[in-house]
């Protein structure tokens, strides 16, 4: 089998790390999303019931799903839930992406770099699982006006982006255009693959 070569995209919230991963996937990398991984994580029976059974029926919709807005207050505003949240989550995120890289290594003919976002990578110690990690970066004022979370309350327990850039094999400073980005994806992939 011919693993992949496995690239993990990390940075803040608003930052990019989304459209890094699309232009990755329009230029034939294999992609996937932690947080799309964590959607269907919150949907399996045994951990729907793990979060409930903490949590309480608050956090759960009128169609019997949980309600991750509900579920993001309660973690958000208490350390000790989100703590809690992340140990149960992060070892099954990480347990589902390396099944993906092997069934993608399974294949015929696999993907010749496969690429995960994972806005949490270091501060999950999850680098080891990945060959190479991509970190965007982007101003505070501009990462707020791209997102509606709190940027800064959830924020304030991640590594600094100096510490992350300092760590990672490739940094994109993303304030330009998404021709830009696009460029400086198509520059890692030929690295990667030359």
């Amino acid at each position: 089998m011919t693993r992949p070569i496995a690239v993990a995209i990390t940075g803040g919230i608003g930052a990019g790390k989304s459209e890094a991963l699309a232009a990755f996937a329009r230029r034939g990398a294999a992609t996937v999303s932690s947080d799309a991984i964590v959607h269907e994580l919150l949907r399996r029976e045994e951990v729907r019931g793990a979060v409930v059974e903490r949590f309480g029926n608050g956090v759960v919709g009128p169609d019997g799903e949980l309600d991750r807005g509900a579920v993001a207050t309660v973690v958000f505003n208490d350390e000790g839930s989100l703590a809690w949240l992340e140990t149960l989550l992060h070892p099954l995120v990480s347990a589902e992406y390396l099944v993906w890289r092997e069934q993608l290594a399974a294949l015929p003919e696999p993907p010749r770099v496969c690429v995960t976002e994972v806005p949490l990578l270091y501060e999950a110690g999850s680098q080891p699982y990945f060959d190479k990690v991509v970190v965007v970066t982007a101003p505070e004022e501009l990462r707020r006006s791209r997102s509606d979370a709190a940027v800064e309350e959830r924020e304030r327990r991640l590594l600094p982006d100096e510490e992350k850039v300092g760590r990672a094999d490739y940094a994109y400073t993303n304030t330009g255009s998404l021709a830009e980005l696009e460029l400086f994806v198509a520059s890692v992939l030929a690295d990667l693959t030359p």
